[in-house]
């Protein structure tokens, strides 16, 4: 029985293309009712998400299911017959045409809403969307940087000052932006990992850091000499008392919005014209480790991927490895 409501919704007897009608199990549950009459929808978010937190999702995720549940609830406010299971399921599949139509949203899009409004469904005992097919994913590559435009990248303010040259600070904010990327890229860290990098969980004799994943999983990953230099240098020099290793001029952890922005600004300064993220700096780090022969499973172990499936999708070869790969097999 489906706490949420003072009944289920029950499928008629007979023929299945009939419409299928909800009623009531209690004696004073009306014949028929409107679908939002009959659960407490905001109820139902606010247990969903709860129970998401509880199964350590992450926060990002969680801001992403509440917005497409809540978009998908006002758009049923303004629906007036869901009066049977029929009714909602053309309620739903309006909404999708309204997010293609109207919103112009992408493919990748289409398929998460339909994912998560699914399983919310599916939670509250809602069975009115399995006859729904989960849409496609476009299954575009990642793009990525080469070496050179990634050392070019981070080493881009080398000869200049930032914006706030001023400032007694700017030597530090210099370093401390020039190891965010080095560590980004030398260690395929996830931008929500590098912002809440806690400094008792670097090892400089190990090179090495202790990273809180998705899912509260932790992983060991590594960091390249250059990069320990840096980070002594820069621990040398920082002032601040706080936990966090990254942190801005209040004492809190950078947001990874600053962190996009930054890395945005010093593309532009390095005259790169590809769009650069914290995600392609990823990218291009599980890309060169294959492309110089490192195992993929090692390269899932570093990038702390839970499935293969998901590593191969973010590392793809160039054309001239793969020549050179092919070329040494000898096929002839």
């Amino acid at each position: 029985m489906n706490h949420y409501s003072n009944g289920n919704w029950k499928s008629s007897q007979g023929d299945p293309t009939e419409i299928k009608r909800f009623v009531g199990n209690a004696s004073d549950y009306p014949q028929e009712k409107n679908f939002l009459e009959a659960f407490d929808i905001p109820e139902m978010i606010e247990d969903y998400l709860f129970e998401l937190e509880i199964r350590n999702y992450s926060r990002n995720t969680i801001k992403t299911y509440r917005s497409i549940i809540n978009n998908f609830h006002k758009f049923l406010m303004d629906e007036k017959e869901l009066y049977d299971e029929r009714q909602v399921l053309r309620g739903f599949k309006r909404y999708i045409r309204y997010l293609k139509r109207e919103k112009n949203v992408s493919q990748n899009y289409i398929y998460l809403v339909t994912v998560v409004v699914k399983k919310f469904f599916e939670f509250g005992g809602i069975h009115l969307l399995e006859e729904v097919k989960t849409p496609k994913r476009t299954k575009s590559l990642p793009k990525s940087l080469n070496e050179e435009e990634v050392k070019s990248l981070i080493n881009a303010l080398d000869t200049q000052d930032p914006v706030d040259s001023s400032s007694t600070t700017s030597e530090s904010l210099k370093l401390r932006n020039k190891l965010i990327l080095a560590l980004l890229y030398s260690s395929g860290l996830r931008v929500s990992e590098l912002v809440t990098l806690q400094i008792n969980h670097v090892d400089l004799e190990e090179r090495t850091l202790r990273i809180r994943g998705k899912g509260e999983k932790d992983r060991i990953v590594l960091f390249d000499d250059t990069t320990k230099v840096m980070i002594e240098d820069f621990l040398e020099k920082r002032t601040s008392d706080s936990e966090y290793l990254f942190v801005n001029r209040s004492g809190n952890h950078l947001t990874p919005r600053y962190v996009q922005m930054m890395i945005k600004d010093y593309a532009r300064v390095a005259g790169i014209k590809k769009k650069v993220t914290p995600h392609i700096l990823r990218h291009s780090f599980a890309t060169h480790l294959l492309k110089n022969g490192v195992d993929i499973r090692a390269i899932q172990q570093l990038l702390g991927h839970s499935n293969l499936s998901t590593t191969q999708i973010y590392t793809s070869v160039d054309m001239e490895t793969l020549k050179n790969v092919y070329d040494r097999a000898k096929l002839h």
